[in-house]
């Protein structure tokens, strides 16, 4: 590897990564399997594929091309030299308007390319459920299909033409039969003809006749027809194994901007399956299928459960949801209508009892929509959520059948399940017969292997019975190829050889997947597989909801499936480190990978307290965004705690993180040091004198430090309170006008309260986030104990806690549970209240009257990522919404890139603000000069300062401005 990775080095341009996390970063995909990388390339042009694919020929090297790396049958790892087309390779080479069609690189991500569509009025709609992260190289690859293939299709139908290079490196242009460009490609072309007309009565025979066929090679693409035979038809599908894209011309269509939902409700999910082929009849753009363990588990997650409570009635079992979208939008009543008719005909009403109960809620608002396709499209990730070593497996997953076989397909595979003593989930395309299924096991136990391997022997037995595909839309990969035999007949796998021999004759192109595959359950090669073992080791943190070891630190990091959701570009917070730099080193994913691959030791020893696992977490901002955003909750933020606990154990602590872990002991002094303490920001000199010892970058001003700090004797004291306040380190010795105006606020609402004090003699109150950062979870627990000790006696009263700094006060809801788990901490949770907060709760409170005016004529809202996570910002909302005559709009950021002392450090300032240039700065620069900029966080108030010479104020002041005089 040696030898590649220095050849490498000398002749491409692009990232070259040999080093042990960063292959185990690639060695797994979305499936059950883990094949180690001999390295990654990152390439920036197609002269870096071309070196790369030279240079592995020299060195008989195979290469794997890889997008968004979410393949859920192993298609995307191999011990193979990864080349990662995400970071550079993925712009839009061409768009053609009027002919509705476009040229991309491999490595465009589905949503990417439609937001760069939609201005035009066009999509590309093989809408996957992963178009977050999905890019269309591996679209391509794997013949995905989307929720909407009914109407247009799956990646087959919609790719035009393909330019790639062979294995010999020779490039070519697969389109449309016609000239040939080179003698080379005539002769490629002529011999793949040849063998589809020779095969044409055997395809004919073996391959099923429904629409979601993705298995084997598309070699039906080479039967003689009337119009041209299409040669990149053959390569899509063909996961990576023919030859690698360059560029990908696709076939657009007109964007429908209107549509309507109807969600069907059945009372056994067998009805629902028999109902599918009857809704179809009424031309809908798709029928998706979300079953009771998938409304079950959605509750239990935050992001989903209002979602769920306002779109599902009462208890069904399965819901249809069934989707319109005409040209002429005054047809959507129409198809609503028909489609309540046609349930009712089939024997289902609200009134109905038993078997009879159901009907149709028809979801004409596009917000409500949107919230239930994010729902049905984050299907698997719902099911994956389980805490328990048993996961739903994906194996079996998307079989497709005729709609009038799937009631009796579906029940033939149930009982399958229950003959091997598991059960399976179901949810997806029920308006093409392809269900995603997945029965639950725990793959870590070899009797469970053996039950895969019998349910997989089984249902495919079933699949074949009814005439089926056995490879309905995700592929073939490590986990189906093996049975291609079994599906197509021995004669057809000798094609696929063929093929395959042809195009890639020294097997350098993603071996092992579609030709000659290993066994599907050869443990060796699965992420869990027989030797995987995490030893016992120390946490700090309460991870008992999980199993494993680390007191479920093991089973937490585990949660991760691989899924890239974190890989989203836009909406959302997470992963806010990788939209700046696109490294899979920079996201949730890749850090939980190596966490795993860490602590069972795949890393080698003392892999958790490494400089390489402290490189890996360095731009973890801790926003705390996977924790609400990832369908299966990994809490990066809380596992880099961990993390930062081991390294300071074992190398103990840089004075940058004591300077910044110990503010809360030094503060007291240091402010009424204020004016030596300030001079650094007034001397530019001293600020770069002092940069190597600090870790503070010389180029940015640190918070100043308040000529006259906040003491809690500045507000007299109240007789029966019915709130406390909680003083926090920024707000005391920074900004203490916040808390002033705060006090301002509940006066002026006749609330009665105090402020939280230490005994007499100590220091002011801390929530020890401050050391949590720095991993000194012991001093963290002293703090919070401390605060704990305060204001646990106003938690048993009923009163509300509240604070002014979202990552302190929430702190009380999310670190201080796991530091202090308990009753006392619970209860502390349930009554910790941002000021917002606070005020939106009195909303039915007839004695609660504040008197407002309004401040400004718009105001512009950043919310903190703690404030996102912890499901906040509705309540800032509701409060701002009681200002009259003003206009409130909550720009859509991810993290502002501050995020504590992170913008402020040497090696990460320069990230910070590219984060806050990726949408907070722009957005507040575009704001008019009358409209006030709010902001919670104290980073995120400085971090807009230094980047637009706005000054954002804290939600407290502005009320403060808005009170009536």
């Amino acid at each position: 590897m040696s030898q590649l990775a220095a050849t490498l080095k000398k002749r491409v341009a692009g990232d070259v990564m040999f080093d042990s996390f960063s292959r185990g970063r690639y060695a797994t995909d979305a499936s059950l399997y883990q094949m180690m990388p001999l390295g990654v390339l990152s390439p920036k042009s197609e002269d870096d594929i071309r070196a790369a694919l030279d240079i592995a020929a020299e060195q008989n090297v195979p290469i794997l091309a890889r997008g968004g790396g979410t393949s859920q049958c192993g298609q995307t790892v191999n011990n193979a030299l990864v080349l990662d087309n995400t970071q550079y390779f993925n712009d839009i080479l061409e768009l053609d308007i009027e002919g509705q069609r476009c040229v991309v690189r491999p490595g465009i991500v589905l949503d990417e390319l439609n937001r760069a569509l939609k201005p035009h009025g066009l999509w590309f709609p093989v809408d996957v459920s992963t178009a977050s992260r999905a890019t269309i190289g591996g679209m391509t690859a794997n013949n995905s299909c989307g929720g909407k293939s009914l109407r247009y299709g799956m990646m087959r139908d919609n790719v035009l033409s393909i330019d790639a290079f062979m294995a010999d490196g020779s490039k070519h242009h697969f389109g449309p039969v016609g000239a040939a460009s080179s003698p080379e490609y005539a002769a490629l072309t002529e011999d793949m003809l040849r063998l589809g007309a020779r095969e044409a009565v055997e395809i004919d025979a073996r391959f099923p006749k429904v629409m979601r066929r993705v298995g084997g090679y598309n070699i039906d693409a080479l039967v003689p027809k009337d119009t041209p035979n299409n040669l990149a038809h053959l390569l899509v599908g063909s996961e990576g194994t023919l030859a690698y894209s360059t560029a990908i011309e696709l076939k657009l269509w007109p964007l429908i901007p209107h549509k309507v939902l109807g969600v069907c409700h059945f009372p056994t999910f067998q009805q629902a399956m028999d109902a599918a082929q009857h809704l179809v009849t009424l031309n809908p753009q798709g029928v998706e299928l979300v079953d009771a363990t998938m409304i079950a588990l959605a509750r239990d997650i935050p992001m989903f459960r209002q979602t769920i409570e306002e779109f599902v009635t009462g208890k069904p079992d399965a819901l249809l949801l069934v989707e319109f979208a005409e040209e002429d939008a005054s047809q959507h009543l129409k198809k609503l209508n028909q489609l309540e008719e046609m349930i009712g005909d089939l024997g289902f009403s609200w009134s109905g009892t038993g078997k009879n109960w159901g009907g149709v809620t028809q979801v004409a608002d596009p917000k409500m929509q949107a919230k239930i396709a994010d729902l049905r499209s984050s299907g698997l990730n719902i099911m994956m959520s389980m805490k328990a070593d048993g996961k739903p497996v994906s194996f079996v997953e998307d079989c497709a059948v005729e709609l009038p076989d799937l009631a009796n397909y579906t029940a033939g595979l149930t009982e399958i399940f229950e003959k091997h003593g598991t059960r399976g989930t179901w949810y997806a395309h029920a308006s093409v017969g392809c269900l995603h299924v997945r029965p639950v096991l725990n793959l870590k136990l070899d009797q469970d292997v053996k039950k895969m391997r019998a349910i997989a022997e089984e249902c495919f037995d079933l699949v074949a019975r009814y005439k089926g595909s056995h490879s309905g839309e995700h592929g073939d990969g490590l986990v189906r190829s093996e049975f291609h035999e079994k599906m197509f007949g021995a004669r057809m796998v000798a094609n696929f050889a063929e093929v395959k021999q042809r195009f890639d004759p020294h097997g350098l192109f993603n071996p092992g997947k579609i030709v000659n595959p290993p066994k599907m359950d050869d443990r060796s090669l699965f992420r869990y597989n027989a030797t995987y073992n995490a030893p016992a080791f120390d946490t700090q943190l309460d991870w008992s909801a999980w199993t494993g070891s680390g007191g479920g630190f093991q089973g937490a990091v585990e949660m991760c499936n691989n899924n890239g959701a974190c890989r989203k570009l836009k909406g959302g917070v997470m992963c806010p480190s990788f939209r700046v730099t696109r490294k899979e080193q920079d996201l949730t994913r890749g850090r939980a990978n190596s966490l795993r691959l860490a602590i069972s030791g795949q890393l080698g020893p003392d892999a958790l307290s490494s400089d390489q696992m402290t490189e890996t977490m360095k731009l973890c901002v801790s926003c705390k965004a996977c924790k609400s955003e990832c369908p299966t909750s990994v809490d990066m933020a809380k596992m880099k705690i961990e993390v930062q606990a081991a390294r300071v154990k074992k190398h103990g602590l840089s004075f940058h993180d004591r300077l910044v872990a110990y503010l809360p002991r030094y503060a007291p002094m240091m402010s009424r040091l204020y004016f030596v303490a300030n001079l650094r920001n007034r001397i530019p000199l001293l600020a770069k004198l002092t940069e190597t010892l600090t870790g503070f970058t010389a180029t940015r001003n640190l918070p100043t430090w308040s000529a006259r700090p906040f003491r809690n004797d500045d507000i007299a004291k109240q007789d029966a309170p019915q709130a406390v306040v909680f003083a926090d380190c920024f707000n005391r010795y920074f900004e203490p006008e916040n808390l002033r105006a705060t006090a301002k606020v509940l006066d002026a609402a006749h609330v009665p309260f105090v402020v939280a004090g230490a005994p007499k003699g100590e220091r002011p109150l801390c929530c020890g986030r401050t050391f949590l950062s720095a991993g000194l979870v012991d001093e963290a627990k002293i703090e919070a104990q401390r605060l704990v000790d305060a204001l646990l006696p106003y938690a048993e009263k009923g009163l509300p806690i509240i604070g002014l700094e979202p990552s302190c006060l929430l702190t009380l809801r999310d670190e201080i549970p796991s530091l202090l788990p308990g009753k006392d901490t619970e209860l502390l949770a349930k009554h910790a209240r941002m000021l917002e907060e606070y005020i939106a709760d009195q909303a039915d409170n007839p004695d609660f009257k504040l008197p407002l005016q309004s401040p400004a004529p718009k105001i512009l809202v950043h919310g903190h990522c703690h404030q996102k996570a912890m499901g906040v910002m509705s309540s800032i909302e509701k409060t701002l919404g009681q200002l009259p005559d003003t206009q409130v709009e909550v720009v859509e950021t991810s993290c502002c890139g501050m995020a504590g002392a992170f913008g402020y450090g040497v090696d990460t300032h320069e990230v910070s603000l590219k984060m806050a240039e990726a949408s907070l700065a722009p957005a507040v620069r575009n704001a008019e000069n009358d409209t006030l900029i709010v902001a919670d966080g104290t980073s995120c108030r400085h971090q807009v300062a230094d980047t637009t010479g706005r000054k954002p104020i804290h939600v407290a002041r502005l009320l403060e401005m808005a009170l009536k005089s």
